[in-house]
């Protein structure tokens, strides 16, 4: 029997994966890992500021508010990646270190969520969050 068109799963686009990981709460939190990772021994205070607001952009987003949550978490790990990205290993030595990698992961995934996440918020649809929030209800906040 010949698959139609209902048994087709539905195509994967570029759009709908940058879309996948702008309404995800998983990739700011990773970054907040890593910027954890690098800044904290030695202390860094500057740096340490990003964690927190990362982490509250995961809440947005698991609050039912993706589209905000998406568009924070492009503006602050643009801005971590821009702030990261001046400062240059002395040496190539240094560059593949396990903090030289991990350094350019956190770069590379700022980037990321700097791409997806403008995509998200450009794209989307405050109206159908707040139907989904209506309709899921998670707190009890909507009484009707």
């Amino acid at each position: 029997m010949a698959p139609t068109d209902k048994d087709a799963e539905p195509r994967v686009t570029v759009g709908s994966q940058l879309r996948a990981w702008g309404t995800s709460a998983i990739p700011p939190m990773t970054l907040t890992t890593l910027i954890i990772a690098l800044h904290a021994r030695p202390l860094q205070p500057l740096p340490l500021l990003f964690p927190p607001l990362l982490v509250f952009s995961s809440y947005l987003t698991l609050a039912g508010f993706q589209t905000d949550g998406a568009g924070m978490t492009a503006a602050w790990s643009g801005v971590y990646a821009l702030l990261a990205a001046r400062r240059r290993p002395a040496s190539l030595r240094s560059r593949f270190s396990l903090r030289g990698v991990v350094r350019g992961a956190a770069v590379g995934l700022g980037v990321a969520n700097t791409v997806a996440g403008l995509y998200t918020y450009a794209t989307g649809d405050r109206k159908k969050e707040e139907e989904e929030r209506r309709e899921l209800n998670r707190w009890g906040v909507y009484k009707d």
